[in-house]
């Protein structure tokens, strides 16, 4: 694969529609789908055109705004797995105070 097709693919991959999703329209409220999107990659090769590449993307969903009556809010996702990592750390300090 060469550099600029990794390139390419990767200016594809990372673009607003992985971070703002679709809006849906309902009885007068749009609703905005927001993702958190991160990726990287790399190459190498050697003198004898030996070598390859990738490219790595991931996504977490972040809130979505909300436009209602002309006023626009952001509601932001729960992630319950951060939520309850925060909860277990919080009570092993407390355990290990005492």
């Amino acid at each position: 694969m060469n550099p600029e097709s990794l390139l390419q693919g990767a200016r594809d991959a990372v673009s607003v529609g992985r971070v703002f999703g679709d809006p849906i329209e309902q009885d007068g409220l749009v609703v905005i789908p927001v993702a958190r999107v991160a990726g990287g990659g790399g190459g190498g090769g050697d003198n004898d055109d030996n070598g390859g590449g990738g490219f790595g993307i991931a996504g977490r969903p972040a809130g979505v705004y909300v436009i209602k009556d002309g006023q626009v809010s952001w509601r932001p996702a729960i992630d319950p797995i951060r939520v309850a990592m925060v909860v277990v750390l919080a009570l092993a300090l407390l355990g290990h105070r005492r």
